[in-house]
């Protein structure tokens, strides 16, 4: 195979995701947050900076002057780790004066600075990479992009930096002068990482005392708080519902109302069915008082009632589906609990046949 001239191959390289770290005295807001390296040395040469878990590229573009096809491939050789990058290419062949683009795409586990606490004292955790992206010439156009070996020949290559940098919020609120420097970026996240959580906590303190959103490790200081007692045989979902409308259940107790609702909150069922007759409602409460004989108010005759009269009475039907299940003993320490004391009641269960749909 004839030897290619070098000359006839342009390589440049252009990052498209991140700014380059911004030389010494030329700090750039957008990059205020990131502590950059004030290195003269790498702010002439292309560089990524990036954080953990999110993705970078570089965009390689290569220019072919020369008289016949061109097979070539792509390497990145350098301390960058291999699992960081792919390449994202249209082919491996370059036409005489052609142009053509390729994509690499870095992405450094989202885990980096926490997968290596362990360190030995006497190492050091690698923040710089340096690497160059080197263009080959390939023996033959079968051969495929990554192995290039003995039969490849180099073309062009171009180094460049990848720095690796925590995000960080307080290096913003510095002169320009230090925000520059890379060491007080690092500095500062130390700090950030102590107290960023506890001021999260304090902007989303109304999550907190909401039942609805609170950790379910907080709900029995909530339940304690409103003065509820919440029993372990309730679900998650039950306890966050009924402590959240305590105050509301509280206010109607004794009543129709408050009792309808408690049943509500507990059992799931709706209060009102728009799609149900009034036999068949979910929750029913009526009253069924029976006097029986009171003196100066009742008639003797075959009709007359003596003794068993139940003057303040009423009773609960719940109908649930056939395949909720509702606990018994649950439901009349409910009631039991909400009703005025004088008061009796029956309480009877009646699962409803559910409709099947040809």
């Amino acid at each position: 195979m004839s030897q290619i001239d070098r000359r006839t191959l342009s390589l440049q390289i252009l990052p498209i995701s991140v700014p380059d770290p911004p030389p010494v005295g030329g700090a750039s807001p957008s990059l205020a947050t990131w502590g950059a390296l004030a290195n003269t040395e790498t702010s002439t040469l292309p560089s990524l900076c990036l954080c953990p878990g999110e993705v970078g590229e570089l965009l390689i573009r290569l220019v072919h002057q020369g008289d016949r096809p061109l097979h070539y491939g792509l390497q990145i050789n350098g301390t960058i780790p291999p699992n960081w990058y792919r390449f994202h290419t249209e082919g491996s062949e370059l036409q005489p004066n052609q142009a053509t683009e390729a994509v690499v795409r870095f992405q450094p586990e989202a885990n980096f600075f926490e997968a290596r606490q362990v360190l030995q004292p006497e190492q050091a955790l690698c923040l710089d990479y340096q690497a160059e992206v080197r263009v080959q010439i390939l023996a033959t156009p079968d051969s495929p992009l990554t192995s290039l070996g003995d039969q490849s020949d180099l073309l062009a290559s171009k180094p460049f930096y990848l720095f690796l940098r925590p995000r960080s919020l307080y290096p913003q609120f510095l002169p320009a002068v230090y925000q520059e420097i890379d060491f007080i970026g690092r500095l500062l996240k130390v700090f950030e990482q102590s107290f960023e959580p506890a001021v999260s906590t304090w902007q989303t303190l109304w999550a907190y005392l909401d039942p609805l959103t609170a950790p379910e490790s907080l709900l029995p200081f909530l339940a304690q708080w409103v003065g509820w007692q919440n029993e372990v045989t309730w679900s998650v979902a039950q306890q966050r519902s009924l402590i959240r409308r305590a105050m509301e259940i509280y206010r109607w107790r004794g009543t129709k109302r408050g009792l309808q609702l408690y049943l509500h909150l507990y059992t799931g069922l709706l209060q009102h069915d728009p799609m149900r007759s009034p036999q068949q409602q979910p929750i029913q409460i009526s009253s069924a008082i029976q006097h029986g004989l009171v003196l100066g108010k009742s008639d003797f005759g075959p009709s007359a009632i003596l003794g068993g009269g139940k003057p303040f009475h009423f009773n609960v039907i719940l109908r649930p589906n056939q395949r909720q299940f509702l606990d018994e003993t649950l439901v009349r320490s409910i009631i039991d609990q909400e009703k005025p004391a004088v008061c009796t009641y029956d309480l009877e269960i009646a699962p409803i046949e559910e409709l099947v749909h040809a």
